[in-house]
């Protein structure tokens, strides 16, 4: 008796047998992983190949020697950097172990690449120490103006000398992670000084530029970076509202998203995104120092959200709201919740009663209101902390 056999859909279009297509796929798949294997060899050849023809700076001093002899001679040491006797000398000398390494712009045919003028990362990373505790958190009474253009300066050159270098690592993260710190306690410190003195606008794009690398630095990374919840807490906080910034959290690994301060930031920025000015005052009483620096930028607008919001809310003709309260609730005193009302057309009566009216309310004129006069909720928070511990993140 015959057995009629099964034959299957491929066999009948002349496909090899089961066994043979097994083998056939193996080596298939064996000649994948062989390429694939050869892929990830060339490109790591490649990158080793670019590191070794990448400039290695051999200068151990934080101003190369040919730099301080060329600006000593054509008179451009900053006061920072002359030794000491010889300041009021026709020419000024400097000294070796004050004078920094100044910005200097690409120009063509100009070399930035020579060895003896570039630090190496840990002389970079002693230069940042330097700029903080020498000349940021100097006592001596300068202008913090002058202090902060020096600085800028110089933190700028060594950003330069990481970038031809392709600095990378510990030592990388370091100086960011102090770099960022210094341009935000600058946005705070600086706050409503003159234009010609101080530009928040480039300030926050060096800030931006230097956080984002830093943030690069924890994705890309081998780690660990133990500052890590710090920095992700005050980008939000410093961009509260943007969405990419807001995305970037959300997208960080569960763990460290579940962390306290990066909870904290995002319960503020949901306030912020909200509208919701009361209770993004209420957390913000939790903040530290830094990240109150970091958030003291929207705390304008969010006032003024506050008084527009009360003034539509309570806007009776018998209606009145205590002085002292809506102090609490702006975290201000007294004076200056007078004053910021006064200056959106918000009634207070001589019994310190706020009367709020929607028809009232006004936007302040353009420089009336300064945002250094309702700097408290921050300067509080400071305290016996000193610049140098803010910065080098030991509060």
């Amino acid at each position: 008796m015959l057995t009629a056999g099964i034959v299957s859909h491929s066999q009948r279009r002349g496909a090899p047998a089961g066994g043979e297509w097994r083998q056939r796929n193996e080596a298939q798949w064996r000649g994948q992983g062989k390429t694939q294997g050869r892929e990830v060899e060339e490109n790591e050849r490649r990158e080793q190949q670019v590191k070794e023809t990448l400039p290695r700076g051999t200068c151990q001093t934080m101003c190369p020697a040919r730099e301080l002899r060329d600006r000593e001679a054509q008179c451009r040491l900053h006061r920072f950097e002359m030794l000491a006797g010889t300041e009021r000398d026709r020419r000024p000398r400097g000294d070796s172990l004050r004078a920094v390494k100044e910005y200097s712009r690409p120009a063509a045919g100009k070399d930035s690449t020579n060895p003896p003028d570039l630090r190496p990362p840990a002389v970079l990373l002693k230069t940042v120490c330097y700029l903080i505790d020498d000349i940021a958190a100097s006592p001596h009474p300068e202008p913090w103006t002058e202090v902060y253009s020096f600085v800028f300066d110089r933190l700028r050159g060594v950003k330069q000398d990481m970038i031809i270098q392709r600095v990378s690592g510990s030592n990388c993260v370091a100086i960011l992670e102090r770099t960022v710190r210094f341009f935000i306690y600058a946005s705070y410190r600086l706050c409503g000084e003159p234009l010609r003195l101080y530009d928040p606008r480039i300030n926050d794009t060096h800030l931006q530029e230097n956080l984002s690398w830093l943030l690069d630095c924890y994705a890309t990374g081998t780690g660990p970076h133990p500052n890590q919840e710090e920095f992700q807490a005050l980008g939000l906080l410093y961009n509260l509202g943007s969405a990419r910034a807001t995305q970037h959290i959300m997208e960080l690994p569960g763990r460290l998203r579940s962390s306290p301060a990066i909870t904290l930031a995002l319960s503020i920025n949901r306030a912020f995104l909200e509208r919701n000015p009361v209770c993004l005052f209420r957390l913000s009483q939790r903040l530290n120092f830094l990240q109150s620096c970091a958030l003291h930028r929207h705390l304008v607008a969010c006032r003024r959200d506050l008084l527009l919001i009360y003034s539509h809310g309570f806007s009776s003709r018998n209606c009145r709201f205590p002085l002292d309260r809506l102090a609490r609730l702006l975290s201000l005193d007294t004076s200056l919740t007078a004053r910021l009302c006064q200056a959106h057309g918000v009634e207070v009566n001589k019994d310190n009663q706020v009367v709020f009216s929607k028809a009232a309310f006004t936007e302040p004129e353009q420089g009336k209101l300064h945002c250094k006069l309702y700097h408290n909720i921050v300067a509080e928070k400071q305290r016996d902390l000193s610049i140098g511990n803010v910065i080098h993140g030991c509060a």
